[in-house]
């Protein structure tokens, strides 16, 4: 399975590999940032907060400008510039020592952050064909977990809040990792560039083709709506509700919740290459209502491991972690078809906006989703949350397949009519 997943071409495959180690120095830093600003450099909680939301800010306002400039200059010339960006703020970070500092120090974080993913998925869509690009979107999204899994147990083990120094020496490690992929790139001289656009109408696009035009796109357009339910409902939800309700309605401790999002890392690096196989030549639409409905059926397991709640300890611990599993599953089929079907709606000459805006949907509900998840835990014990995420999943599944009938059967991922050989009539030689 493998094999199968990995794309044709070695310049797609030395890309994958520079996503695995970056991902490894992200995964040294990703779940402890909180804690090295107030415990270990003494920011107060709503600072700490402040700082990590301006960074979320910065991220999504520039996103569209990077967009534009991967459309305008070639993925390449944005994200090599960016990455490095990215090392220099990252390893900044260890040396953070005042509120000012860190506002700082996460600007310079954002302003690398704002274009790689869009960039990087217009770097892979342009390496691989049609008929592959599911399969290598799925295994880049299991590689970048497998990456974030095996950094936070290296740096879980080492770092200690009475030892500064072990934080800074991660930083400096994650500043590293970001520069494997830029090396990767530069060593790769001819890939990321702008595509080339004959003169004429085509042309003409390309200078007036922007994000209205993107807009105007309405099989996109409704998929965008999609991902931003579902995101809002599903993975906005993890920081904050999931913590939150596993904490204060079910009344598990915060090393359950660790223990579940080790569960979430294993399901999708374990199941990821068989569903890339189950999913093709099946539609793209069901998938993503399926997603919709496994979400769902997540946080239908967390709501009861709340009813349970401190009556069995264990049952609502096991609840917990059933929950962040079966919401990886969901993961291991987002993960291939969103990029996928974007790119296939997408044009060459505005791949980076589509890609751009395909990225914003995760800023936009990682504002929302955290914001209204604290008032509606707090409501009803916890059930109105339930009953919010839960149908917002299932809405989303309605979306999807509203979206069907906008798509051709190659955008949706079926077999097409052209591609099923003719019988050959009987008696030919």
């Amino acid at each position: 399975m493998l094999r199968r997943a990995l794309p044709a071409r070695p310049e797609a495959r030395r890309i994958l590999l520079g996503t695995l180690f970056s991902a490894v120095g992200r995964g040294l830093t990703l779940p402890f940032l909180f804690i090295y600003l107030t415990d270990v450099r003494g920011l107060t909680d709503t600072r700490a907060g402040l700082v990590i939301g301006w960074f979320g800010a910065v991220t999504l306002a520039l996103s569209p400008l990077a967009g534009t400039f991967i459309d305008r200059f070639g993925a390449r010339r944005v994200v090599l510039p960016c990455l490095v960006i990215e090392a220099i703020g990252t390893g900044s970070l260890a040396l953070v020592d005042s509120t000012a500092s860190a506002f700082g120090v996460m600007t310079l974080v954002a302003i690398g952050s704002s274009a790689i993913w869009a960039g990087q998925n217009t770097i892979l869509a342009s390496l691989t064909d049609d008929g592959e690009r599911q399969r290598v979107f799925g295994l880049n999204f299991a590689l970048l977990n497998l990456g974030i899994g095996t950094g936070g147990l290296i740096s879980g083990a080492v770092i200690d809040v009475a030892r500064p120094i072990t934080f800074e020496v991660i930083y400096l490690l994650d500043a590293v990792s970001y520069l494997t992929p830029a090396l990767i790139l530069l060593s790769l001289p001819h890939v990321g560039r702008r595509p080339a656009v004959a003169t004429g109408a085509k042309a003409d696009d390309r200078r007036t083709g922007g994000y209205l035009t993107v807009l105007r796109d309405r099989p996109f357009r409704r998929l965008v709506i999609f991902g931003l339910v579902l995101t809002t409902c599903g993975y906005a939800q993890i920081e904050v509700g999931f913590a939150a309700y596993s904490v204060r309605v079910v009344e598990v401790t915060p090393r359950v919740v660790a223990w579940a999002l080790a569960a979430n890392t294993v399901m999708i690096v374990l199941s990821q290459l068989l569903v890339i196989r189950r999913l093709e030549g099946r539609s793209r639409t069901r998938a993503l209502a399926a997603v919709g409905a496994v979400f769902a059926g997540a946080w239908l397991v967390l709501g009861a491991a709340g009813v349970v709640g401190s009556g069995n300890a264990v049952l609502a611990a096991l609840g917990v972690v059933a929950c962040s599993a079966i919401f990886g599953f969901g993961e291991t089929m987002l993960s291939p078809v969103m990029p996928a079907l974007t790119n296939a709606l997408a044009t060459d000459e505005l791949r980076g906006r589509y890609n751009a805006m395909s990225s914003m949907i995760f800023g936009i509900s990682g504002v929302v989703g955290p914001v209204t998840a604290g008032p509606l835990i707090g409501a009803a014990n916890g059930r109105v949350w339930v009953a919010v995420v839960v149908g917002g999943c299932l809405a989303a599944s309605v979306l999807a397949l509203t979206l069907r009938p906008l798509l051709t059967a190659a955008q949706d991922g079926r077999p097409t009519a052209a591609a099923t050989p003719e019988p050959e009539p009987a008696g030919a030689t």
